[in-house]
């Protein structure tokens, strides 16, 4: 079912250009490089660029259908380099225009920053985008973020209302959180049996992502154990810091990491090695335990799907029966395969395993996730309620 396009090499490092990364500056900046990957045969291909703060690099993804009448659709758009244009052109070339670009969340500004430029590389193509659309720090109209507002509207609430209602069905979360929206839509492609998701389920893999193997430099540095050590371009090193980057791209500050005090720091960074920007000047100012491994293999839960604790935690619970509908009316789908925007993809689970993953909202606690590890996430909402920046979780 899934194989990697045969794309021929690049000419030239200027493809991978991104000239509006300050509008959002993280890792890689203005360096994207762009994977293309057939999921589904002459059917879905995913396009994975690297995305992250302080080497905490995971992939963000931008799916592509093509349409049984002819043309493409677009899922949550990636940055639009000379290279990423180039890969959809040779879609385009074979299977029709992109005549439909879907933006499927309200507050994913890591998302939602690169759908007013790829719009403008396909003039002929409709732009569509979930409800309550909002920005921090400054809530910015969308067409002051480049999108073009002749071609640009609202989701249908109604599915038969929208264009690509014959191919597809779509179910909008749209969560009110006072100060701003959560917003996702799921999108099911039925003749694939395929469900397009953003950030709500999730699942890691045990190796990288082959995006992130492209350029292995954060891999290798996640992998070193203190400021002073040399880490070899391995598979096992890569490994190791992948399975690290995880830990704290899901957690933040995982249970399995100690801070390292200022003094031990700065002595530590003037006798490293690679005392380069590149390295942080050498500062280091964690130590992983020794048990970080077993909080890897329990996030992980052997592949299983689950909802990032960030949203189980601050989001979901402020409209928990609405979660919980509209992930009833999302399984009720017959889908054999999730593409999310981020970590692994595809997943090949269905209706089931999806609808589990909101257990949460329905038991008390986190499902799976070791509550050590949650700590920290749990404290900073305990924080950001008492200072009436988050409300409480609702009650059923």
């Amino acid at each position: 079912m899934e194989s990697e396009q045969g794309m021929h090499p690049l000419p030239h490092p200027r493809d991978w250009s991104w000239w509006f990364w300050p509008a959002l500056p993280v890792y890689p900046y203005g360096r994207r490089r762009t994977l293309c990957r057939e999921i589904v045969r002459d059917t879905i291909w995913t396009f994975d660029q690297l995305h992250g703060i302080l080497y905490t690099v995971v992939p963000i993804r931008m799916t592509i259908v093509k349409l049984c009448k002819g043309g493409l659709l677009v899922y949550a758009p990636v940055a639009p380099t000379n290279e990423c244009i180039r890969l959809v052109n040779e879609l385009v070339a074979t299977h029709g225009d992109v005549k439909y670009i879907i933006l499927p969340t309200s507050s994913g500004l890591e998302h939602k920053v690169f759908v007013g430029p790829f719009a403008r590389r396909f003039p002929q193509a409709q732009v569509f985008v979930a409800p309550h659309q909002w920005s921090f720090p400054l809530n910015l109209p969308l067409s002051w973020l480049g999108f073009p507002q002749k071609r640009t509207s609202l989701l249908p609430f109604d599915i038969n209302l929208a264009p690509f209602a014959d191919e597809f069905d779509y179910a909008v979360l749209d969560i009110n959180l006072g100060r701003g929206s959560f917003a996702e839509v799921a999108i099911f492609h039925k003749r694939s049996r395929t469900l397009l998701l953003t950030d709500s389920v999730l699942s890691v893999p045990e190796n990288p992502p082959a995006i992130v193997e492209l350029e292995p430099y954060p891999l290798l540095f996640h992998a070193k154990d203190n400021g002073l050590q040399v880490i070899d371009n391995n598979e096992a090193n890569r490994r190791k810091g992948w399975q690290r980057i995880s830990l704290f791209a899901i957690y933040f500050r995982p249970s399995a990491i100690s801070m390292v005090g200022l003094g031990e720091t700065l002595r530590d960074a003037i006798n490293s090695p690679d005392w380069s920007p590149k390295a942080y000047f050498g500062l280091f100012p964690f130590r992983w335990k020794q048990n970080w491994k077993q909080s890897f293999d329990a996030l992980r839960g052997q592949g299983r799907p689950f909802v990032a604790p960030i949203l189980q935690t601050l989001i979901f619970p402020q409209a928990p029966l609405q979660v919980l509908n509209w992930a009833d009316k999302v399984a009720t789908w017959d889908f054999q395969q999730i593409i999310s925007c981020h970590f692994d993809s595809p997943i090949e689970v269905g209706s089931r395993e999806f609808r589990s993953c909101f257990d949460f909202l329905e038991k008390k606690g986190s499902q799976h996730l070791p509550e050590s590890d949650l700590r920290f996430i749990r404290e900073l909402e305990a924080t950001l309620v008492q200072r009436g920046i988050a409300k409480p979780g609702a009650e059923l």
